[in-house]
């Protein structure tokens, strides 16, 4: 019995940055930017060598020391 992805539609939308298949990509502008944003609100230093996914575990980190969510 297989089940239809219709049912679901974000049942896969969410995967941790390390099983990304891009992961190893260079950090997308928009994360840049956003990364950066967050960077000088909390005091921190921007590296703009992060992968995509080194990225969204930098901006989850960041986003837990600002006040943004």
């Amino acid at each position: 019995m297989s089940t239809d992805p219709k049912d679901d539609p974000t049942g896969n939308a969410i995967k941790e940055p390390d099983n990304w298949v891009t992961g190893d990509e260079p950090m997308t502008g928009a994360q840049a930017s956003y990364l950066k944003t967050l960077c000088e609100e909390v005091g921190e230093s921007f590296d703009e060598g992060l992968t995509k996914a080194e990225a969204s575990e930098r901006i989850e980190a960041l986003q837990a020391e600002s006040d943004r969510v």
